[in-house]
């Protein structure tokens, strides 16, 4: 068997410092792999792209197998993240492409663990690393597909919702073995270019959040299954380049994945219950508050703004937004 080949990319929105360290440690691990990194800075306008290039120059680790690249408008992270997997591929026919988030760090061997996963399970098409913080807390990255029992039971947060529902838990418990899952948050992944060739690659239509979601139910569909690789660590930081810890309101490329994903997926009437799950759990928790003085734990104006994004999709053009997922066609080398 032939040692696999991979690309990986990382997306750098304003953070050049931190994304060299992750680029640095990715590099480390990927010693001895047959594989090349390309950074994608996703137009910052702040300089990152030449403090990154001026600094892949000069760096030790970068040995002539990291490229920075600029991908010239700011299209989210699924856009990013494609500029950089149709750059690097449009060089060589890589077997796998992972994407690293720029504040995550690959712990030791973490992405030989991925490898050796994918080469003994043909069967899965995404692979993810067990995530913690510098603290070493584990952080939540497993989940189930979202679904209408599921957006009840996480706005409504009462137990005997959650206990009644539990099969439908968009959060998954942090799992303590390499097992299978809906999907992953997209801070470590490894993805068989052959499922990419075959499903496309991430919807550009999401800004932000559920684009992971909506690409890894594709691949399900298709026929190919996500793992948890819990031999694979890595550390990351969190929302450095988002700032999603210190929102105080939920921004409007939220709302408009959550309801593309619905909609995409399952279909307008499927979005709109879905919707109207998330309001009444939410008006529980409201209720749930007042009654048991629970802290605030929503952004600020949630469901106001929840009720009117939807109010307003109901005005557009259309309904469901169309998606826009590029393809991947294999390089005609790939086949002599």
């Amino acid at each position: 068997m032939s040692t696999p080949s991979l690309l990986t990319v990382i997306l750098n929105w304003r953070t050049p410092a931190m994304t060299l360290k992750a680029a640095a440690a990715a590099a480390r691990e990927m010693t001895g792999i047959d594989g090349q990194i390309v950074i994608v800075d996703n137009d910052s306008g702040d300089g990152s792209f030449e403090a990154m290039a001026a600094g892949v120059a000069v760096a030790d680790w970068a040995a002539g197998r990291v490229e920075v690249v600029q991908s010239g408008r700011n299209g989210g992270f699924g856009a990013g993240n494609n500029f950089g997997i149709r750059h690097g591929l449009a060089q060589r026919d890589f077997d796998f492409v992972y994407i690293l988030n720029s504040d995550a760090f690959p712990d030791a061997g973490s992405i030989t663990a991925l490898l050796e996963h994918m080469a003994q399970v043909p069967t899965c098409g995404f692979a993810g690393s067990y995530i913690h913080g510098d603290d070493g807390e584990p952080h939540l990255t497993a989940f189930r597909f979202h679904s209408i029992a599921g957006e009840l039971e996480g706005a409504a947060r009462v137990g005997v919702i959650s206990r009644a529902l539990h099969k439908h838990i968009v959060p998954l418990p942090i799992p303590s073995e390499t097992t299978r899952v809906d999907w992953l948050a997209g801070a470590s992944m490894l993805m068989r270019r052959e499922v990419l060739e075959q499903i496309g690659l991430f919807d550009e239509t999401f800004f932000l959040y559920f684009e992971e979601t909506d690409l890894c139910l594709r691949a399900q569909r298709a026929g190919w299954h996500t793992d948890y690789v819990r031999s694979s660590s890595v550390t990351h930081i969190g929302s450095v380049s988002t700032g999603m810890k210190t929102w105080q309101r939920m921004p409007q490329y939220w709302f408009d994945s959550r309801l593309h994903y619905f909609r995409k997926n399952h279909g307008s009437a499927y979005a709109f219950a879905a919707t109207l799950a998330h309001v009444g759990g939410t008006c529980l928790w409201k209720l749930r508050r007042v009654i048991g003085g629970k802290p605030k734990r929503d952004p600020d104006h949630f469901l106001r703004d929840l009720v009117t994004h939807y109010i307003k999709s109901l005005f557009r053009r259309t309904m469901r937004e169309p998606s826009k997922i590029p393809t991947l066609t294999v390089r005609k080398e790939a086949s002599s």
